[in-house]
């Protein structure tokens, strides 16, 4: 069961390292020469043209109104921290008499239905760390369906002679408890270059990652939202930097037969990045976050900081108007509490075996992905991806402790219109535990999604 896998686990064990970056610097170099619009900006633009534009007070949008709000409208594709599920641009705006104020209503519905066979995952992801080893022989087949993803958003755009530009962003959905309960995803506000409020982490870089409908993704994906306040200038249209201030996530430590707890946390996160940007959804991004992990030695009944820190190398890349490369590489030390494939178990801090009793350290861990969309037609698309995430403990762990995972899919999706889009994918995920045991999962998947 395990051999026929061999050639996988021999690539992503024996690369080195330098092989994995420099593609990422090639291709970021490569999109940068590229000026043709690309298959993507269309798809955009007929989204953009296909909305309807009303005024407040019942009158007809003059054509230079209805060109600005549209704009406008663009921007929306072009947010740095957007991703490919997240919903179009709204259908409705309504827009002031002055042209100071602009109001965009929108949403999706989304409806998934699923097949595994050969082992069941007991979530809805294809998540390679919730692979069972072994197989449970009550869960060899699944086919699951909902209309988890199905959101809403209120968007508000306004100028202000003395504040200038600022935006107001509110989006839920209904993808809470058993997929059903409505969940607020998003929540800010955004004056010139600040932005407050629960938004996507400066560390994230979702507009690196490849289409992807898996309710999992790429498993070394980053992509957190909190609460936070953000610095973000943009200079000369192409360079941007940001620095954040960020509320933390309560650090997973592992348990340790009651000698050891997660503290609550006094210190944010600060994460930053900086960007070369050359075209609008292009650009090469070096990410950083500084995290404090705090917890409880009940031996000694002392608390306890140990500093995680971690750093993302990213990019987005028009090659050719009909390709488009993805690619992400991170690497740090207390970073899989926000590491797409860690977030199951408590990998944050870890025990120590050759030190004092109750004493844990931040073990390290690295991923990547890479990723292609190629457009047959501005409305036909494939887009493909392949990730892996290592846990990289400096002590030896118990031999069904997980070591490292792949993921791996295809997708196909078709624009029925500007507003309608079908597509089938096939994820592929494997985990591989500390004494070799491997195993592999696998799903189709079929996405109805109505945008309005």
């Amino acid at each position: 069961m395990f051999q026929k896998y061999h050639i996988a686990t021999f690539i992503t064990m024996h690369i080195p390292l330098k092989f994995i970056l420099l593609p990422f610097l090639a291709f970021g170099v490569a999109g940068a020469t590229a000026q043709s619009v690309s298959y993507n900006e269309l798809r955009n633009k007929l989204k953009v043209e296909n909305g309807k534009l009303y005024t407040l007070d019942g009158g007809r949008p003059t054509e230079a109104e209805i060109d600005s709000v549209r704009t406008l409208m663009s921007d929306f594709y072009f947010d740095q921290f957007r991703h490919f599920d997240d919903p179009d641009a709204p259908y409705f705006m309504f827009m002031s008499r002055d042209a100071n104020l602009s109001m965009g209503i929108g949403g999706s519905i989304r409806i998934k239905t699923w097949y595994e066979w050969d082992g069941a995952l007991p979530v809805n992801g294809l998540f390679p760390s919730y692979i069972p080893i072994p197989t449970d022989p009550a869960r060899q087949k699944h086919l699951g369906a909902n209309a988890s993803g199905t959101e809403l958003f209120f968007k508000i755009i306004g100028n202000q002679k003395v504040l200038g530009e600022y935006k107001l962003y509110i989006q839920a959905g209904f993808s809470g408890y058993d997929n059903v309960d409505f969940k607020l995803k998003k929540a800010y506000a955004t004056l010139r270059n600040v932005t407050v409020g629960y938004a996507t982490s400066t560390f994230s870089d979702p507009v690196a990652l490849a289409p992807d409908f898996d309710a999992a993704g790429v498993n070394s994906k980053i992509d957190q939202t909190r609460v936070l306040v953000r610095y973000m200038p943009t200079f000369k249209e192409k360079y941007t930097f940001a620095v954040s201030a960020e509320y933390p996530s309560k650090a997973s430590v592992q348990s340790t037969d009651g000698k050891t707890e997660a503290t609550t946390q006094y210190m944010p996160d600060f994460a930053a990045f900086m960007q070369y940007g050359w075209a609008p959804g292009n650009h090469v991004r070096l990410s950083g976050i500084i995290r404090t992990l705090g917890y409880r030695n009940l031996l000694t009944s002392r608390n306890h900081n140990v500093t995680g820190w971690g750093v993302q190398l990213s990019t987005a890349a028009n090659l050719h108007p009909q390709l488009e490369f993805f690619g992400t590489v991170n690497y740090g030390r207390g970073m899989s509490g926000i590491t797409n494939d860690f977030l199951a178990g408590n990998y944050d801090l870890v025990g120590d075996p050759v030190a004092s009793p109750g004493v844990l350290y931040a073990p390290r861990s690295f991923g990547w992905s890479a990723g292609l969309q190629y457009s047959i037609r501005h409305d036909l698309f494939l887009s493909g991806a392949f990730s892996q995430t290592r846990y990289l403990p400096s002590h030896q762990e118990a031999s069904d402790a997980y070591k490292y995972g792949l993921y791996a899919f295809g997708l196909i999706g078709y624009d029925l219109t500007p507003r309608i889009m079908l597509a089938g994918q096939f994820t592929w995920g494997m985990r591989h535990n500390m004494d070799g045991a491997h195993k592999a999962a696998r799903r189709v998947e079929f996405v109805a999604l109505f945008n309005f």
